[in-house]
């Protein structure tokens, strides 16, 4: 489907980014976008991979007879699809919750990270650096409340059904909700009771404590609990014991796939142990608890090949003095192979480190030359055939390729002088241009692998080959996008996936070749009969 044809209105973008989580809400009426324009004349709008989009930019349309929305801006070839399902008003509510709490730890002194996870939109956690329980906010049904995960305390959304069973055993549970402001969400806190009203309450009005998240409706609802009760003749009610071992068995199991989701080898090793630790079990908890620990060996054998595979990568990079990739794989040790090293890791680990320092010193020492004046005036006349470009997006293709034609031999010119946000951009043209069939868009297409070289792994293989396999290296299962490890972003969804998922599909296509079949089905060639 092109994007001609989707009449869906988006209502939420992201700013100044595709990797943006600083979210937007466009106003519904006609007068209100015009000082919406107005007062963000130097900003731009962009369908947000955090937002579930394809990370194209967006702009703004006004109407009179209908509600404003976002739009994406046209593209020429028509191919561009954006798979984006969530777009009212509401879908942008776990960037709106992420910030705010993010505001909150920091009004209310504690230290912590607040991180968005699987599915997007539905999921948001908040850590404490100095309390064991943090909290886990449900903006919707799509993942079930842990009541009894001692890690992090539920709050749910207002469309999270409770049962009675749960308000009576835990006293009370507390809600979000965010309602609109202009063109921001504010969240609302609430705390519901067995037979009483939710509460609703600032996020300012409420703390964290060492029982967890406080409002000033709990203070109420445990002050009635405590008050003494009318006597009555008839039998006691019994009072609900601890959690029984079974419970206690399949919270662990629970945390148990979390800390395979995130490839921590550090919290999967504390809770297998917490689970050898459980007294005795039922038949069926205990097959399940068995087969979970079956599949756990499994998982730790391949994080330990993965992480000889890292380090044996590694020291290769610093032998060949390959700086750009000792550095992405130093990250990558520290970001997931940071625990228990070996004596010979922390060699390889050290090796990297000096000679990135070493890398340092000399790019210091050595003073790079300035750009010419020449290419000073290639940058000029880029970004003047930018503007153009960006402005006539409605041209022919024809004319879009001759243009494109000069793009990149300007480009090649500028060299150094030209920025990476105008390099990204030409390169998003030169994309555009490859996509039509005429000869202006060929030969900008062959102009352009002369400068940037030889297809990378991305380009050689298609998403549906590569989202059917697991990543060995961010533990990516099948049908999930990969996960940045990185330091920075860490957890992040990644925009294009890793080269060790895709190495072994073209492999596999290499082999099939020199066995003389088909390199992506593997089918042998179809002979046609001779007449």
């Amino acid at each position: 489907m092109s994007l001609s044809g989707d009449k869906r209105r988006i209502q939420t973008a992201v700013l100044g980014g595709a990797e943006s989580d600083d979210p937007l809400l466009l106003p519904l009426e006609a007068i209100e976008l015009e000082a919406f324009r107005r007062r963000h004349a130097e900003d731009t709008f962009w369908c947000g991979l955090l937002l579930g989009g394809c990370g194209e930019r967006l702009t703004t349309k006004l109407y009179t007879d209908r509600v404003c929305h976002f739009a994406h801006l046209p593209d020429p070839t028509g191919l561009h699809v954006c798979e984006r399902r969530a777009r009212d008003v509401t879908s942008a509510d776990h960037l709106y919750a992420k910030a705010a709490a993010t505001a909150w730890l920091r009004d209310q002194g504690h230290q912590g990270t607040v991180c968005l996870r699987e599915p997007l939109g539905s999921v948001v956690d908040i850590a404490f650096e100095h309390q064991a329980r943090g909290l886990r906010l449900h903006l919707d049904d799509a993942v079930a409340p842990g009541w009894d995960d001692e890690t992090v305390e539920p709050v749910l959304g207002v469309s999270v059904p409770v049962d009675d069973r749960t308000l009576v055993r835990r006293l009370y549970v507390h809600r979000i909700r965010l309602e609109s402001r202009g063109t921001a969400r504010d969240v609302r806190i609430g705390t519901e009771a067995f037979a009483r009203p939710t509460q609703w309450f600032a996020l300012q009005e409420c703390s964290i404590t060492e029982q967890g998240l406080r409002t000033p409706a709990v203070g109420q609802i445990t002050a009635a609990r405590r008050a003494p009760r009318t006597a009555h003749t008839g039998p006691r009610p019994t009072t609900a014991g601890a959690p029984s071992t079974a419970a206690r068995a399949k919270a662990l199991l629970r945390r148990l796939a979390d800390g395979r989701k995130l490839g921590s080898v550090v919290v999967v090793t504390g809770v297998v142990e917490e689970v050898r630790s459980l007294g005795p079990l039922d038949p069926p908890t205990r097959a399940q608890v068995h087969q979970a620990l079956q599949h756990i060996d499994q998982w730790f054998a391949a994080q330990a090949q993965a992480r000889r595979d890292l380090f044996t990568r590694l020291d290769h990079a610093v032998r060949e003095q390959y700086t750009d990739r000792v550095r992405r794989l130093l990250l990558l040790t520290n970001a997931t192979a940071a625990h228990e090293r070996t004596a010979l890791e922390d060699a390889t680990a050290a090796g990297a480190t000096e000679h990135l320092l070493a890398a340092a010193a000399l790019d210091r020492a050595v003073p790079r030359p300035a750009p010419t004046g020449e290419a000073v005036l290639a940058r000029q006349r880029v970004e003047r055939l930018l503007a153009n470009l960006e402005g006539r997006r409605t041209m022919m293709t024809a004319e879009m390729c001759g243009l494109v034609d000069r793009l990149v031999r300007e480009a090649a010119t500028a060299g150094d002088a030209l920025g990476p946000g105008d390099r990204a951009l030409v390169q998003r043209w030169v994309a555009r241009a490859e996509a039509g069939s005429n000869q202006a868009a060929a030969r900008a297409a062959a102009q352009h692998r002369l400068v940037r070289g030889a297809p990378t792994a991305q380009e050689k293989v298609s998403r549906r080959s590569w989202i059917a396999r697991p990543c060995s290296r961010c533990g990516a299962e099948a049908g999930q996008h990969c996960q940045r490890a990185e330091a920075r972003g860490a957890g992040r969804r990644h925009v294009r996936p890793h080269d060790e998922r895709l190495q072994p599909i073209l492999d596999e296509r290499r082999a099939r070749e020199r066995q003389g079949t088909c390199p992506k089905c593997g089918r042998p060639p179809v002979k046609r009969a001779t007449p």
